[in-house]
């Protein structure tokens, strides 16, 4: 059984919401879990709820089978993301591409190869999926 992560802004994008879209058939294709992840950073102090998150994603998707709502108070987004997807052991991550350049940067400065799915894979052994926007 696969264990999909994806990351998710709140209130909900309509990028958020493709990118949510293509981890949940991802999902349900694998027959896998689903772990919807919200970062509320701490400058920010908006106290997110998991039941709000849920909230959101269910009045968008509908009840979700297999679906675990989190949400994590951060500093940096990539990196209590990355901390996630090690807890989570996850298979896949979904993230929109927004996302990928904010990564991107990121692993420039950890590593010389700002090449994301590779530093996944050698550090979480986990595929990454990027949405664009213009994605159907």
């Amino acid at each position: 059984m696969s264990h999909v992560v994806v990351p998710v802004r709140y209130p909900l994008s309509s990028h958020s919401k493709k990118t949510l879209a293509q981890a949940i058939e991802l999902a349900e294709d694998r027959d896998g879990d689903l772990s919807v992840l919200h970062v509320d950073l701490y400058q920010d102090s908006r106290d997110i709820s998991r039941a709000e998150l849920k909230r959101s994603v269910e009045s968008e998707f509908g009840r979700l089978q297999n679906a675990r709502y989190i949400v994590r108070k951060g500093f940096l987004v990539e990196e209590t993301i990355l901390e996630e997807i090690a807890n989570e052991d996850a298979d896949v991550v979904v993230i929109g591409h927004k996302q990928e350049g904010r990564w991107r940067r990121m692993i420039r400065k950890l590593v010389s190869d700002p090449d994301i799915e590779s530093y996944l894979r050698q550090r979480l052994e986990c595929e990454l999926v990027v949405v664009h926007a213009t994605d159907e």
